[in-house]
């Protein structure tokens, strides 16, 4: 019997942009890549099984704050776009993106399950001649040892009857400069027809497209970007340490040695990592290698010192609150500004601010939040007890309440000024207060 060869039709619906596009997950990375593809001018469907998102886009409202209402409306208003929890027109899409979360469990091994769960839906309303594209960060081997088989249940083959790809999203929250569409983008297929393909329809709305030799590779990329910055964030958070028990400013040294116009590269320290890839990525290669018996020493150092940067952060406070005020941590008021995982977003997704706040309160204080981003805490796995949390309304003549802060996130617009002038400790982690010039003088660097 004659192989029917689908892709040709395929390639014709990419090019001329009749191809139907869905985005299983609209989170932080679905959503913005399905805008852009509406931008381009496809027609893309989002799917998400949380039906409150789905309410919100098909009413013109965003949920992630560097997208705003209009560019949701504009979305809906071109007929391109359209979001549903109905996963059974699934069916009508000519490619369909994964774009889901995958955190790592308890163990810091990965955990798969909506990547699982999401593939295996798919796999019930798979058709021939679809273009499958995973995006969510994952280890090597993922797309071809988990995403095929489960997709191949449907009695369909890859290569034959539909094509596979991976694409690892490359999304940086709030970074207007980078937008979902002006980042190159690295795929990987299931075969050649499958990397032609998945290369064509990126070609349509990506800046660049980098082509590499198969899915394994293009998962590689991903954690390899994403441990090149954790180790860097590590090595600089050790040499805080170093320099801060020699009295020497990590910042100073920093903003001297990127002078260099070779060699160096500036990262710079922080109270704990956070987002969704840098404190989560590096482990899926650190388990995937224990298969093949191999010992990731330098990821996991990384790791050991990046974790510890919360307790630092408080033994700095206490030690802060011993010399200058002759008080102990608990019952002490302690206003912690800023709890996204950085500047200027709503995106409190592994924030070390949580882990920080926790913290305080089994040390005993009595700790309150302000985050002109976040309105008040989301429900986390990792800490349930902070659920509801509101930020306090920032009022200069109310701050004298609070007998230190410290400075996580360095949201800009805030009044920073009037946190030292009303407050007798304040430990920045995020050089905030560097502009402030003398007034900064009592700032404790942590």
């Amino acid at each position: 019997m004659k192989q029917i060869d689908h892709s040709q039709g395929l390639k014709q619906k990419i090019y001329s942009k009749k191809a139907q596009v869905g985005i299983i997950g609209l989170g932080y990375v679905g959503l913005p890549i399905a805008l852009s593809l509406v931008d381009a001018g496809f027609s893309t469907c989002g799917f998400d099984i949380d039906s409150e998102k789905v309410s919100s886009l098909m009413s013109g409202r965003s949920y992630i704050s560097y997208i705003g209402n209009e560019k949701i409306l504009e979305s809906l208003a071109s007929k391109r776009f359209r979001a549903t929890a109905d996963y059974a027109l699934l069916t009508e899409m000519d490619v369909v993106l994964i774009c889901v979360p995958t955190p790592l469990t308890h163990h810091r091994e990965p955990d798969l399950k909506f990547v699982l769960t999401s593939t295996e839906t798919l796999a019930s309303y798979l058709r021939s001649g679809q273009l499958i594209i995973l995006e969510s960060t994952t280890y090597p081997g993922t797309t071809e040892e988990v995403v095929r088989p489960l997709l191949e249940v449907s009695g369909l083959k890859s290569g034959e009857d539909f094509y596979l790809a991976y694409s690892p999203e490359r999304e940086d929250p709030g970074n207007m400069e980078f937008a979902a569409g002006a980042i190159p983008k690295v795929v990987g297929g299931d075969g050649e027809e499958a990397l032609r393909l998945a290369s064509l329809f990126y070609e349509q709305f990506t800046a660049k497209v980098v082509p590499v030799s198969n899915t394994k590779t293009a998962e590689t990329v991903k954690l390899v970007e994403n441990i090149f910055r954790a180790v860097n964030i590590a090595l600089v958070n050790e040499l805080k340490v170093v320099c801060d028990a020699m009295v020497i400013d990590i910042w100073e040294v920093i903003d001297a040695a990127k002078t260099k116009p070779f060699g160096y590269m500036p990262f710079y320290p922080g109270p704990g990592l956070g987002g969704h890839c840098i404190p989560i990525d590096p482990f899926y290669l650190t388990w995937k290698a224990r298969e093949l018996e191999i010992h990731t020493r330098f990821i996991e150092l990384a790791g050991e010192i990046n974790t510890a940067m919360p307790a630092y952060v408080i033994q700095k406070l206490t030690e802060a609150l011993s010399d200058r005020l002759e008080i102990g941590l608990k019952g002490t008021r302690v206003l912690v500004l800023g709890i996204a995982y950085k500047k200027n977003i709503d995106d409190t997704r592994g924030s070390a601010s949580l882990k920080i706040m926790d913290l305080l309160r089994a040390r005993g204080a009595e700790v309150a939040f302000y985050d002109p981003y976040v309105p008040k805490v989301p429900l986390t796995r990792d800490h349930p007890s902070l659920a509801g949390l509101s930020s306090i309304s920032w009022e200069a003549s109310e701050l004298g309440v609070y007998q230190a802060a410290l400075v996580l996130t360095d949201h800009e617009g805030v009044d920073y000024a009037a946190l030292l002038r009303e407050v007798p400790i304040v430990v920045d982690t995020r050089n905030a207060m560097a502009s402030l010039g003398d007034l900064a003088k009592s700032v404790i660097k942590a």
